[in-house]
């Protein structure tokens, strides 16, 4: 059976709040007491118990923290596995961080999971503290030792196709491209998306907005700050936009839908999880797929087999990619399938900045 546990706890006046797989909140009073079976596997329950520390944003985000959910889920079901979920909260200081993946071992969750760069340092830290507790880190490569697994993926493949898809549907030969944060990350995203716009149409026009800049990552979760920016590029003359935005996301896409332009999603197939009323305009998807990553580091350490170190999901691996739900893009798969594979034989290299 898999099994479910809310853990919540008040550190730095309410900074930490652990939730259970179902994303309800769990009361003020730490409660590591199990909630009962869902019934819904059949799965054998395992021993093993996951903890997972959301970015900004959280489980709801439609993006990247849903797809590491999605992962977290799949796992839970299939293994029987008791799980346990840690919310972020904007402004959060450093330490709330380290508290937070401390809650999450100290409760006897063993792995644990930390779902973005913004975590390096606390995991380093804490991984340091706890030998015994093994970790995984998405999207960075900084934090390493040797109980931490790092979970990395070729973004800007993956944009490199997105890229190529906005410019080859662009009628206006202006495109852009909203990063939620300036930071390195969400860089690739933008190098791989410019590389493959400019592949085919070296001419095209690419504008480029950044929502915020580090320490501050609300940009990453404020959709306001997405539309006004994207609305300003499709004021500008672009006609299909590219989010790597996080939450952020939601904005850009109400923006398209006024300016009667298109959109490209980010991390998960969004045309699957955005509103309904937007959907119509977000044309594909860079999919990452961080769902598969959280995955296979379960299923790795249900099997016994926790390996520290760098894992990185490319085009080879199928750990990143395109969607196509909504038809928007048929008539250019073939076109993109050509880049996906001269990226993959070497015929192609994507820059990284």
């Amino acid at each position: 059976m898999r099994r479910v546990t809310t853990l919540a706890a008040a550190v730095l006046a309410g900074a930490l709040v652990l939730t259970s797989c179902g994303g309800d909140n769990g009361d003020d009073d730490a409660d590591t007491t199990p909630k009962g079976d869902d019934t819904s596997s059949s799965a054998p329950a395992s021993d093993v118990k996951v903890g997972l520390a959301y970015d900004i944003g959280g489980r709801g985000d439609q993006s990247f923290n849903d797809a590491a959910a999605t992962g977290l889920d799949k796992a839970a079901d299939e293994f029987g596995i008791e799980t346990n979920e840690a919310e972020a909260a904007n402004g959060e200081p450093e330490s709330a961080k380290e508290e937070r993946l401390r809650a999450l071992a100290s409760a006897g969750f063993n792995p644990v999971i930390a779902v973005g760069f913004a975590y390096s340092g606390a995991v380093k830290k804490v991984a340091g503290e706890l030998p015994d507790t093994q970790f995984a880190i998405i999207d960075d490569a900084a934090a390493t030792g040797d109980n931490i697994a790092n979970l990395l993926f070729a973004e800007e493949q993956g944009s490199f196709l997105v890229g190529a898809a906005a410019a080859l549907k662009s009628e206006s030969d202006n495109i852009g491209f909203v990063g939620g944060v300036d930071v390195p990350l969400i860089h690739k995203f933008e190098a791989g998306y410019e590389a493959g716009a400019k592949e085919v149409n070296p001419d095209i026009e690419i504008q480029v907005k950044y929502l915020t800049q580090p320490p501050d990552f609300s940009g990453f979760g404020d959709p306001a700050k997405g539309k006004t920016a994207a609305a300003g590029m499709f004021d500008k003359g672009a006609d299909v936009v590219y989010q790597a935005a996080g939450g952020s996301g939601g904005g850009v896409f109400e923006a398209a839908k006024d300016a009667g332009g298109f959109a490209i999603g980010v991390d998960s197939d969004q045309y699957n999880t955005a509103d309904p009323e937007v959907r119509d305009v977000i044309i594909t998807s860079m999919l990452k797929k961080v769902d598969v990553a959280v995955y296979d580091f379960i299923s790795s350490v249900v099997e016994g087999n926790f390996t520290a170190g760098p894992v990185t999901y490319d085009l080879e691996k199928d750990g990143v990619g395109y969607s196509t739900s909504g038809g928007q893009i048929d008539d250019i798969t073939s076109k993109l399938d050509e880049y996906k594979q001269q990226i993959i034989d070497g015929s192609i290299t994507v820059p990284t900045e």
